[in-house]
């Protein structure tokens, strides 16, 4: 138990972790208002290297998968892998999309509808609803997905491959090889980076979910109210979850609840589907995503300069800062669940299920939202302006059995928060238990408690913003690591004469 504290990366990520989640409590509108600036900045000036870098993510991912190097497995040769396709996907989603996509699966349209993308036309048109579902599959599609599945899949190669630890140092390693001295400390300090990145970008994630959950309780049961009391009963729940399914494993926790909840989201899916406006949501998923993808080269390369819009910024720009971001947690988690699996399959699946189950997601629940608003005067895209935690019980509200729904809505919820939780708890002990493929229980209880402790601390001294802003900012370095990651992948592949494309 000791030697967990003795261990420089456990350490010192503790202590940068501690230092800025108490500067961002101490003074959160300074930490806020720094943090935000220097964010807006970022994503000024580097915009168009954001949109360029991910492009190139996608590229690499098509180029790997169509090549011979796409028959490669993420191991030996004889290895299978660990998981049914059903439930890695519902793990891929868990990670990955986790309660963003149950709240903005909805919100996201109605918000483009109301003010559509770079001022293209007047909001609360047919023109602006058709537009509203392009780009709404556009931010939650292909690319949101590249930076995860980029990570992922190198961090694989070498730990199943290699056989090397699940570390973003260890894919470093070689180009730092010819350095006699600092070598294990400029490693470290990557692990280092990775840690405290993922720590702030989870914890203002579980808090703001907490919110959210708070906020729906509220609209549902007028007797809950919005506070600090009922999110720190909503995180003491949330985190009396997640550690129980840390101490049960991957196998038993993650897997299965993962699987349940893909379930419930097809379940509510098929029922607003029938219960909806069926053949109009079918019209809008199939033209939604010929829009995408005759948009695809467009939209991903879109800065609107000229224009002088800044929704490019404040959307596109933003999700894919945030995605690299959160990809050293993500891509980690990833590659941890993927072992057996060929680059090809493993390309398939991370780059296509997530976005495609995405695009259902929102062409049912969005163009349902869109529909109801058009034709029966439903208020929803006003009412996602006012309130967007809201906005998915309120559609809920004008659809059949509207409470079971409501209550579904929550369970959906909650759990895609435990299982984020519960991932990012594994990844984060994996990282500083030097890459472990399977991290001491005492560490990944350790990290649970430390995860819950940053969020209480975080909402009740309204320090949430500052955090992510400051999360979203590694994402500039990062991206050039990754860069450098890419380059490695390709000199091994190219070192490698067993795997050398035919």
């Amino acid at each position: 138990m000791l030697q967990i504290f003795r261990q420089p990366v456990f350490l010192i990520s503790v202590a940068v972790i501690a230092a800025l989640v108490t500067a961002g409590s101490v003074y959160p509108e300074v930490f806020e208002q720094a943090a935000g600036t220097a964010l807006d900045r970022t994503t000024e000036y580097f915009g168009w290297f954001y949109l360029l870098s991910v492009f190139g993510f996608v590229a690499v991912l098509v180029y790997l998968a169509c090549s011979g190097y796409g028959n490669i497995r993420l191991g030996r040769a004889d290895s299978r892998p660990e998981y049914s396709f059903f439930s890695w996907v519902a793990m891929l989603l868990a990670a990955g999309f986790g309660v963003g996509l149950v709240f903005y699966g909805m919100a996201e349209p109605m918000s483009h509808y109301l003010n559509p993308p770079h001022g293209q036309m007047e909001g609360l048109t047919p023109e602006a609803a058709r537009l509203a579902i392009q780009y709404s599959f556009f931010n939650w599609g292909v690319h949101q997905w590249a930076a995860f599945a980029i990570v992922g899949l190198i961090i694989a190669f070498f730990q199943f491959r290699k056989g090397e630890p699940g570390l973003v140092s260890t894919v470093l390693r070689p180009a730092t090889a010819k350095l006699a001295k600092g070598r294990d400390q400029i490693g470290g300090a990557f692990d280092i980076f990775a840690v405290v990145a993922t720590v702030m970008g989870v914890a203002t994630s579980i808090g703001l979910g907490v919110m959210q959950i708070n906020g729906g309780l509220h609209f549902l049961f007028a007797d809950i109210s919005e506070g600090i009391v009922w999110q720190a009963v909503i995180l003491v729940a949330l985190a009396a979850a997640y550690i129980v399914s840390t101490i049960t494993g991957l196998h038993r926790g993650i897997r299965v609840l993962s699987t349940f909840n893909l379930a419930l989201a097809l379940g509510l899916m098929l029922f607003v589907l029938i219960a909806g406006p069926t053949r109009v949501i079918l019209e809008s998923i199939v033209q939604g995503i010929g829009d995408y993808l005759q948009n695809f080269f467009v939209m991903g390369m879109q800065t609107a300069v000229f224009e002088g819009s800044t929704w490019a910024r404040e959307w596109t720009v933003f999700y894919w800062a945030w995605v690299i971001a959160w990809s050293p947690f993500v891509g980690a988690f990833i590659a941890r669940i993927s072992k057996g699996r060929t680059i090809r399959e493993y390309i398939f699946g991370v780059l296509v299920m997530p976005p495609l189950l995405a695009c259902l997601w929102i062409g049912i629940f969005g163009t349902t939202a869109l529909y109801m608003d058009m034709t029966a005067g439903a208020g929803l895209a006003a009412a996602t302006d006012e309130n967007m935690t809201t906005a998915l019980f309120k559609l809920f509200a004008v659809l059949p059995l509207p409470q079971i729904l409501s209550v579904l809505g929550l369970i959906l919820i909650f759990i895609f928060l435990v299982t984020s939780a519960d991932s990012a708890t594994y990844i984060i002990a994996q990282m500083t238990d030097r890459g472990s493929i399977n991290p001491p229980l005492a560490k990944r209880l350790i990290w649970g408690g430390l995860l819950a402790a940053i969020c209480l601390t975080l909402i009740a001294t309204g320090g949430l913003r500052g955090l992510q802003a400051g999360a979203v900012l590694s994402a500039l370095p990062f991206t050039f690591l990754i860069y450098a990651m890419i380059w490695i992948l390709f000199r091994e592949l190219a070192a490698d004469k067993k795997i050398k494309p035919e």
